[in-house]
């Protein structure tokens, strides 16, 4: 383990990506790098939060970010409870304030929260003394995936400052945009938001907030030279909104084809966050091409996010 940890300062909670300062993703992705030793061992298990409690706690179904805390946790040899809505109090009405204050009652030491509503997070961050993880909150935050995406293009490009990535999609909508972008600008990276209007609103949104930060509508445009090219999934309901003409124009104009990764530099990661729709935002070729790295996302989120929890809740398993 690095001492990278008690660098964190006084920090409880991973809400977002909007209060971190440069120092602080270097301190994680330090960790991240110990712990991705950790998992390359032939026993990946270390006891560093032996008596701790995580609780992942999640209104909204999840595979990869609900598995990858579930595997960070146990790879830290922390106690790991599951807790899904659908099967709880909460079908008979049960608050999210009262399910806290009942699993700070049983022991939680961490909670994971991935919840349908927007500050969702934040909420539950009030009303519970231990370490409060965002796993996604509505529209607004996705801060582990906003890392392990920036963790992954530090390993292959090495410095973020001055690269220049471009997010493809349905970004008005996107929680995992928002923390990208934070994290990104505030890393010093050059960022393109590409898609069709109705789905990326107009530039001074985004600009008025996020320095560094260009709205293009026209995707050869946006991709040209590249360093990242990440899609973003387009959810059905876009189209059934009326925020879509038809789903055969999306894939005519912005659909990740190789004819149009070409045009990025040929050193240019594809990136997705996932699920994917193949054939819809990213063709097969270019999911499964070189240059991918959606399987490395998958992988690199289990480090990212033992090194937060570590980071969080180290101190307790210590005392």
């Amino acid at each position: 383990m690095t001492e990278a940890a008690l660098q964190m300062g006084k920090r409880r909670h991973v809400l977002d990506l909007d209060d971190f300062v440069p120092e602080e993703f270097e301190e994680v992705f330090a960790q991240a790098d110990a712990m991705a030793e950790v998992l390359a061992r032939p026993i990946a298990q270390v006891p560093a939060l032996r008596g701790v409690t995580v609780v992942n706690a999640f209104y909204e179904a999840s595979t990869r970010t609900r598995i990858s805390f579930e595997q960070a946790a146990k790879a830290l040899s922390a106690t790991v409870v599951n807790f899904t809505a659908q099967s709880s109090s909460v079908v008979k009405g049960e608050s999210l304030v009262d399910t806290v204050r009942t699993l700070e009652a049983l022991g939680a030491d961490v909670v994971v929260l991935r919840h349908a509503m927007s500050g969702a997070p934040y909420l539950v961050a009030r009303h519970f003394s231990g370490a409060v993880l965002n796993a996604g909150d509505g529209r607004h935050a996705h801060p582990t995936q906003g890392l392990l995406d920036i963790y992954t293009m530090r390993r292959h490009l090495g410095e973020i400052r001055g690269i220049r990535v471009v997010i493809v999609g349905d970004i008005l909508h996107s929680r995992v945009a928002r923390s990208n972008l934070w994290g990104l600008t505030k890393l010093g990276a050059q960022v393109v938001l590409c898609g069709p209007p109705t789905l990326v609103g107009p530039a001074s949104y985004w600009e008025a907030v996020f320095p560094n930060v260009r709205v293009c509508y026209a995707l050869e445009e946006a991709i040209a030279g590249a360093d990242v090219v990440m899609a973003l999934r387009l959810q059905k309901e876009r189209q059934e909104s009326g925020l879509l003409p038809t789903l055969r124009e999306y894939i005519r104009l912005y659909c990740l084809t190789p004819e149009r990764l070409a045009l990025a530099a040929p050193h240019a990661l594809v990136m997705h966050p996932g699920p994917m729709n193949e054939g819809v935002e990213i063709s097969p070729e270019v999911a499964t091409c070189a240059q991918s790295v959606i399987e490395e996302q998958v992988t690199n989120g289990v480090a990212i996010r033992m090194a937060l929890l570590y980071m969080l809740a180290g101190r307790k398993a210590e005392a």
